[in-house]
């Protein structure tokens, strides 16, 4: 294995073949040091920044320690946003792809009948919102008495957001004999007492920040007028001409506005804010990772949910308001061992919330220069050559991982009294084809899903043109989701 350091966990071969595709070469400080502790059952309380990696250090375990066969959900974690819970749910895919781990996102906004269908197959692992798990929960929905870990990722955001009651609520309704983790950034008295209740002489970790922003970032002040920011903005994006840039605004009117702008300009740009509809910003979000353009104009709502190793460029043409945003608006960049780099626009009037942010990141943010006519004039036609062109996305975990895969849809499921060992039955038995290139199987009313892993989709989807499961004939053909 590449990855020898990961190797030293003794994880299946599964698990250890999705990190090599993953690219996951070293593990981080928060990864080395939970992992050995969470594959023990250990009851954790870890203090890490947000963009250190610790998805996949609760994530790596969790995979592992599922056991495939059981139809009900071993592992449940609560994220603050359902930008999070998205993101939570593709890393845990990404991680458990080979050995045919099923993760559910389930958040509000979302129709809770789709959810509650999902739920009744075959999942290893829920991610989602309190309220909405509570939902579950309550309606019963959710099954929970074979859930064995409950991650808390985000713990200071839930309070923030007024969760915590909820978060205690689930709590209650959980098997006692359970592994709990808590992941905070922070870890206020209302978040300690909740650990002292609920959990089992927790080891706490605690991962030195070099202050409390990543050091691949350099940051940089401009000092503007609000007038200045639009011609400003569009003079830092020719000189830095970057791959990908996040162009943060404190208002979804401000986003709106400047959106507009660049996207006249001919800038390849999206925006994203509070209130588009929930599959628009997905949809965005989606976007921005695979490349499709490179200026993403956003509030702060993107600041949580959005992992892409490449953001090389973010710009506060805002100064933001709350301290902590700044860490989470800049902490987009600069991630994966990257460097990055974090311009920030103030007027005159921001001064206080610049001093702010200077205290609480315990450095003052460096003032820097704007772009001279010479360096525009330079960069000018690089910067045009670049707009014009695709942006390629090196680093994109999703994109590599189902490179190999193809999803299969068949026109039958529970109502033909099928059921995923029939599939499994059926293909295995195709020559050239074993168990193991089978992946997650769903089985809905009327329909059913079989992703086929290795390459082999082509060779499957032509040999079950001809074929029967369980003797009846499904049409199937390459799924279009």
């Amino acid at each position: 294995m590449s990855n020898s350091r990961f190797a030293e966990y003794q994880l299946s071969e599964e698990i250890q073949r999705a990190l090599t595709v993953l690219k996951y070469e070293d593990p981080t400080e928060v990864q080395s040091k939970v992992i050995p502790l969470a594959l023990e059952n250990q009851d954790l309380v870890v203090k890490a920044q947000t963009g250190s990696g610790k998805t996949a250090s609760f994530g790596i375990p969790l995979c592992e320690m599922a056991e495939w066969e059981e139809k009900k959900p071993q592992a449940l974690i609560l994220t603050p946003t359902r930008e999070l819970a998205v993101q939570v749910r593709e890393d845990m895919t990404n991680i458990g792809r080979f050995k045919r781990i099923k993760a559910v996102a389930v958040y509000g906004k979302e129709p809770f009948s789709k959810q509650r269908d999902e739920l009744k197959q075959k999942t290893h692992v829920v991610v989602g919102t309190p309220g909405r798990i509570l939902d579950h929960i309550d309606r019963e929905t959710l099954e929970v008495d074979q859930i064995k870990y409950l991650i808390i990722d985000e713990a200071d955001e839930m309070l923030n957001r007024g969760f915590i009651d909820e978060v205690e609520d689930i709590i209650q309704a959980l098997p006692s004999n359970r592994v709990t983790m808590v992941f905070s950034a922070t870890l206020p008295a209302d978040i300690e007492n909740l650990c002292h209740q609920y959990m089992n002489n927790p080891a706490h970790i605690e991962i030195e920040s070099n202050g409390v922003t990543a050091d691949t970032i350099e940051h940089g002040l401009i000092e503007v007028t609000e007038e200045e920011k639009i011609s400003l903005l569009k003079n830092i994006t020719i000189a830095e001409n970057p791959d990908s840039c996040l162009i943060f605004c404190r208002t979804k009117e401000h986003v709106d506005m400047l959106f507009s702008e660049l996207d006249q300009a001919g800038y390849p740009c999206e925006k994203l804010h509070g209130g588009l509809e929930q599959e628009d910003r997905f949809a965005v979000m989606e976007g921005f990772k695979m490349g499709n353009f490179r200026y993403l104009v956003a509030t702060d709502v993107a600041a949580r949910g959005i992992d892409i190793d490449n953001v090389n460029l973010v710009i506060n043409y805002d100064v933001p308001m709350e301290k902590e945003s700044y860490v989470h608006r800049t902490g987009r960049t600069g991630r994966a061992g990257n460097k990055g780099k974090a311009i920030t626009f103030a007027t005159p009037y921001e001064e206080k919330f610049i001093k702010a942010i200077e205290r609480y990141i315990g450095f003052e943010i460096p003032v820097i220069e704007t772009p001279s006519e010479e360096e525009i004039a330079d960069g000018k036609a690089a910067f045009e050559e670049k707009l014009s062109g695709r942006r390629v996305v090196r680093n994109n975990k999703t994109a590599r991982i189902n490179q190999d895969i193809m999803k299969l849809h068949f026109n039958g499921g529970k109502k033909k009294k099928i059921r995923a060992v029939d599939f499994v039955g059926t293909i295995a038995k195709i020559p050239g084809v074993t168990a193991e290139d089978i992946g997650i199987i769903t089985i809905h009313d009327q329909m059913s899903y079989v992703d086929i892993l290795n390459g082999k989709g082509s060779l499957v989807l032509q040999a079950m043109e001809n074929s029967t499961v369980k003797g009846k004939k499904l049409r199937v053909s390459k799924a279009i989701k």
